[in-house]
């Protein structure tokens, strides 16, 4: 497959996702973003590191700025991705790996309670 068929594909398969599929997919960024920057420090690659925790800033400022308003727990889940936001900020300037494998264990709690969430929607 060429390069532009692969490209064809990777936006089809993202066009046709549901809320909670992109949803998931986001978390799952996010997750492997906070794991690169983790490796970029033990193998003390600055570049990497950098790319990765300012990758995770957007994709966390992404969700806060999609948070459907509707829902009571959007207030809630606000606060939490000013925080992952926070915790982030500190990351960059700190390089603590700790911070990060905390902020990663929180994304991966709540990434496994919107896939929960999901199931019991489409069950």
């Amino acid at each position: 497959m060429n390069a532009n068929g692969y490209q064809q594909y990777k936006t089809q398969s993202v066009n046709t996702m549901t809320a909670s599929e992109m949803l998931l997919l986001l978390f799952d960024e996010l997750v492997k973003r906070l794991t690169r920057a983790e490796l970029a420090l033990e193998v003390k690659d600055a570049e990497l590191f950098d790319q990765s925790v300012n990758r995770s800033r957007e994709i966390v400022q992404y969700l806060k700025a999609t948070l459907d308003r509707s829902y009571a727990i959007s207030r809630e889940l606000s606060i939490m991705y000013d925080f992952f936001i926070y915790e982030l900020a500190r990351i960059s300037a700190g390089r603590n790996p700790k911070v990060i494998q905390e902020l990663k264990e929180l994304v991966e709690e709540l990434r496994e309670a919107f896939r929960e969430a999901s199931r019991t929607l489409n069950n």
